[in-house]
């Protein structure tokens, strides 16, 4: 159990929100509009989940929903049998559908484009399987893809999971060190890459850092090139053991792989997440389970239909990109966009440009996105047309009710119902946010648990709170998207997730995502962030989010990040390094009313000791600040390793700004 010490709770005092309808036009259209889902789910859990199997084709049917004998290597849909790639490809053809497009394709360069139709993504599918077959694949084997956001990536997802063997996809921004480390721990013997991709008008050399990696790893592997930049490449000459894509694609032209049945309790995937020791944890998700929850949660929340095109901005590289890129949009049968580029390239428009093109009805995107929009100004949105647009959706990170308002105005032109999801690579889909067709809105806050979620706030004694304190999310009851374990590694699976609230002894499991959380009244949770991004001043632990939440608040705030700092008073003291937006300066009245907006937002406890302005935050290559160079900065300490970093000089220049101000 969590230590008890009633000192140590998590501080949150929100301000009363705002409340938002869906509008009638909406709810009369959505896949789900009646409120009696709670309900139902509620009264008749575990078996309220043969919804979410119901959306898929089985082989064999199942003949149990949830097997708990083990817990918490929990099992769903025992004895059910089925195969990912047909379910996402084949049977949509079957249905009559295969001239209807399943993947758009959006390049860098803005005159690169490719369309697959769901006949067109089948026949390349199969010849990859083909490929992968040839080259000695079998079921099980863990086929690594180091990839940047181009179609042989969900391609080659979907040849894996034709033949059965799972893959594991490396972000195509992470270092050469990533990708040994994460293909020795899965033992991976196989790597299909590419020579490069573009970033931002440059061609950026990413089979250099693969063969990097390769050499740090200890076994043989069998890699294959994809060629994405012909002409504008590098010259690589590929090794003995490198093979180029399209030359043994070629070879199977016309072929066709009978899908493996599977389990549904095989594994589908493996992703790689950090942990807390450093040490990446391989989270391994199924077939079964995992397929018709992100098909189930893309039905419900997504509210995703076959005519519609739908696209969610994340990389497949994460989770994100894996249940609403690929496996939820394609299972549902309807076009997803895919995205190589950037927001701002070549101009600041470019999101609403692709929108307006290809008549986007969802976009799924992340509060670091929107926050970035506001920065740049509404002007470019409304140079577009965005009337095709139905709901819009958060992911990745706490929404600010600012940015919020912003994106509900600017883009949904006050017309989109929005759904600000919470989720993790742990729990394989949505798990809280409202239902666009049912719920009211409440800017800031997530909502309540989804349908048959069973997620609460406790104290550090793991009791229930009541609603307006702060406190820990947990999950009372399994649900079928959830990992089932670390690959290899069933102790660290209890140790980080199930130990904290759980009591093995009378079989009570709790997972513990290492959130914390506040519930209001209406049973909407509003999540703070993580448990370790906290500060602990005076003996109160403020979450970093929602400090960062009240400083976006405050007008000419683009975005914002806090470290704690180290006090002689306080222990520790929150320190903020804020972006303004265009037009607004980094003076002392924008630095005094941020300190204002904070005290009134959560109270004097949690006033900045410094505001620092800046024009860049140091972020990693995938958009994740780097609060430790930031803490570093705040108690003057030597810069730790900046080498991950896609901004690397800015962490210096913030340094001599702290230095001088």
């Amino acid at each position: 159990m969590a230590e008890d010490n009633e000192d140590v709770q998590l501080e949150a005092r929100l301000a009363e929100q705002d409340r938002f309808e869906p509008p009638s036009s909406f709810t009369e259209q959505a896949n789900v509009s009646d409120p009696g889902i709670y309900e139902e789910f509620e009264e008749n859990w575990p078996d309220c989940w043969e919804q979410a199997a119901e959306l898929l084709d089985w082989d064999q049917a199942h003949d149990e929903v949830l097997d708990e004998s083990n817990a918490p290597f929990y099992e769903w849909f025992i004895g059910g049998e089925l195969n990912a790639s047909y379910n996402c490809i084949d049977r949509h053809i079957e249905d009559g559908r295969g001239d209807e497009v399943a993947i758009e394709w959006v390049g860098e360069p803005v005159d690169e484009t490719r369309t697959y139709t769901y006949d067109e993504l089948h026949e390349e599918v199969n010849e990859v399987a083909a490929t992968f077959r040839e080259m000695g694949v079998s079921e099980d084997d863990v086929v690594t893809m180091y990839l940047p956001m181009i179609p042989e990536l969900p391609i080659a997802m979907l040849a894996c999971a034709r033949i059965g063997a799972p893959h594991s996809v490396v972000f195509a921004g992470f270092s050469a060190d990533a990708l040994a480390t994460r293909m020795e721990s899965a033992d991976s013997e196989y790597l299909i890459t590419c020579d490069g991709y573009y970033r931002r008008g440059d061609a950026l050399d990413h089979l250099d850092k693969a063969n990097q990696g390769l050499s740090n790893v200890s076994h043989e592997t069998t890699t294959v090139v994809v060629d994405r930049l012909g002409e504008a490449g590098f010259g690589h000459d590929l090794d003995e053991n490198q093979h180029d894509y399209a030359d043994l694609v070629s070879e199977q032209e016309g072929e066709e792989v009978e899908p493996v049945t599977r389990d549904a309790e095989d594994m589908l995937f493996l992703m790689y997440t950090s942990g807390t020791t450093g040490e990446p944890k391989g989270v391994k998700h199924t077939t079964g389970g995992y397929l018709s929850y992100a098909a189930w949660t893309t039905h419900t929340v997504l509210d995703v239909k076959p005519e519609d095109t739908y696209w969610c901005s994340a990389d497949i590289g994460w989770i994100t990109g894996h249940s609403y890129i690929v496996y939820g949009p394609l299972a549902l049968g309807t076009t997803s966009v895919m995205y190589e580029g950037t927001p701002d390239y070549p101009d600041k428009d470019r999101m609403w440009e692709i929108t307006e093109e290809y008549e986007i009805t969802q976009l799924y995107t992340a509060p670091t996105a929107i926050r970035a929009f506001m920065k740049w100004g509404k002007q470019y949105p409304e140079e577009h047309d965005l009337s095709s647009l139905r709901l819009l959706g958060t992911v990745g990170e706490p929404i600010n009710p600012r940015a919020w308002k912003w994106y509900y105005t600017h883009i949904g032109d006050e017309d989109c119902p929005i759904v600000d999801t919470w989720w993790q690579t742990e729990t394989g889909g949505i798990m809280i946010t409202t239902l666009p067709g049912i719920g009211t809105m409440k800017p800031g806050s997530a909502g309540p648990p989804l349908p048959g979620i069973d997620a609460g706030i406790v104290d550090t004694g793991g009791e229930k709170i009541e609603a307006g304190e702060a406190g820990y999310l947990t999950v009372d009851k399994p649900w079928p998207g959830m990992l089932r374990t670390l690959y290899q590694n069933d102790d660290r699976f209890i140790n980080e997730y199930w130990q904290e609230y759980s009591d093995p002894d009378s079989d009570e499991w709790v997972y513990f995502p290492e959130d914390g959380a506040t519930v209001d009244e209406d049973g909407y949770i509003t999540v703070l962030g993580r448990v370790d991004d906290v500060i602990n001043v005076s003996g109160h632990r403020l979450g970093t989010a929602e400090i960062e939440s009240a400083i976006v608040g405050v007008e000419g705030v683009a975005e914002a990040a806090v470290v704690g700092g180290d006090h002689e008073m306080k222990g520790e003291a929150v320190y903020a390094y804020v972006i303004t937006e265009d037009g607004y300066d980094g003076d002392e009245e924008l630095r005094e009313e941020i300190v204002a907006g904070v005290e009134d937002a959560i109270g004097p406890i949690a006033r900045p000791e410094e505001v620092l302005f800046t024009p860049e935050l140091p972020k990693t290559r995938s958009g994740k600040i780097m609060r430790r160079l930031l803490e570093d900065i705040a108690n003057e300490e030597e810069l730790g390793d900046t080498s991950t970093l896609r901004n690397p000089d800015v962490v210096s220049e913030i340094q001599q700004q702290a230095q001088s101000d």
